[in-house]
């Protein structure tokens, strides 16, 4: 068994829009956690809102998309899990298996179940404590790197598509091409859906069509929801975007039926015509990433489909020009931090996230 190190290397949030690159002890997992060395961790938009939250309990490490191998066991984890396994950790930590969601079988809606990067450390690290429950089996196939941006933004568009009713030939409508619409669109594709991309300015367009939309729709330049009616209405839209008004004037290309699946988390409330979901028994639904087992669906469908996230690369310790990069919305379409940078004896050290 190789020897774990005494201490590694961190990036944490002390206080709103801060990191600091740390170096701390290496823990030991409790009963029903495993320790990880992680070997990659992408960065979401949910990253950043959290190191800018200020009633975020700190200090915390940020990140859960996080992949690596298995280095410790706590007491009484199940026997599938081995030491030097290949493993990912999620938004969604782990389910606790006894509150009434768990009891139904709704684990990634357990109430007692903690949230990676927010109420648990994540993966801007070079080792990382997870539980069980929560622990996604990575194919072989992928590498770290590919896997990552799949334990978040993979597995949300796919559960998203399989729940909104949508099948083979129907008309799927993708608001937001972005580092969730990016993956939309190709699970849509692979999926046997007709795929219209919705976006702003030409800049994307060539990007989406290859990616696998059929037919582009810039907003800026016409109404998107006419465009879907003309094509005879779309049976879902995935909205990937926060901008609530995008997404009410977005829902009227809706079919009879058709139904928007929301992944964008917005501030402000979706309006939503009575008339509209009535007259055409139309409905909306949000969708929350999903459960271990669902993911590793969602991975073996990228494997099966050759359907990957577009990413790019940065060693851990340049984490703030990561999020920055996604911030700008320079980035195409997922960063992802490696930790494969040598170790040396660090100093702590705050960064500047704020991008203003």
């Amino acid at each position: 068994m190789t020897r774990l190190p005494s201490t590694y290397r961190a990036i944490r949030t002390t206080a709103p829009g801060r990191l600091e690159f740390v170096e701390l002890s290496t823990p030991e997992p409790g009963p029903g956690e495993v320790l990880l060395r992680v070997e990659a961790c992408g960065v979401c938009g949910a990253d950043a809102a959290d190191i800018d939250n200020p009633a975020l309990q700190r200090p915390r490490v940020p990140g859960h998309e996080a992949v690596g191998r298995i280095s410790a066991l706590g007491a009484g984890v199940d026997a599938r899990w081995k030491i030097g396994q290949r493993v990912g950790v999620g938004r969604l930590g782990g389910h606790c298996g006894a509150c009434t969601q768990c009891r139904q079988g709704l684990f990634n809606l357990c109430a007692n179940q903690p949230v990676v990067g927010v109420t648990r450390d994540g993966g801007y690290a070079e080792m990382m404590l997870a539980r069980a429950t929560g622990l996604v089996a990575i194919p072989d196939e992928l590498d770290a790197m590919q896997a990552a941006p799949i334990l978040c933004a993979g597995i949300a568009t796919f559960n998203a598509l399989r729940k909104s009713g949508a099948q083979a030939g129907d008309l799927v409508a993708v608001l937001g091409i972005g580092g969730l619409g990016h993956m939309a669109l190709q699970y849509a594709r692979r999926m046997g859906l007709k795929v219209a991309a919705i976006g702003r300015g030409l800049d994307i367009a060539a990007d989406a069509l290859r990616l696998g939309a059929h037919v582009y729709i810039d907003s800026n330049e016409e109404d998107a929801a006419q465009r879907l009616l003309d094509m005879g209405g779309a049976q879902a839209l995935i909205a990937t975007i926060t901008d609530t008004q995008a997404v009410s004037g977005a829902m009227r290309g809706l079919a009879p039926q058709g139904r928007t699946m929301l992944l964008g988390v917005g501030r402000d409330p979706l309006a939503v015509p009575p008339g509209f979901l009535v007259g055409g028994e139309r409905t909306v639904a949000g969708s929350m990433t999903g459960t271990p087992w669902e993911t590793e669906k969602a991975l073996n469908f990228s494997v099966l489909a050759e359907a990957l996230p577009m990413v790019e690369t940065l060693p851990l310790e340049r984490a703030a020009d990561a999020l920055l990069r996604l911030k700008s919305g320079d980035a195409k379409f997922r960063v992802v931090l490696t930790m494969d940078g040598a170790r040396e004896p660090q100093r702590a050290r705050q960064i500047n996230t704020h991008i203003n």
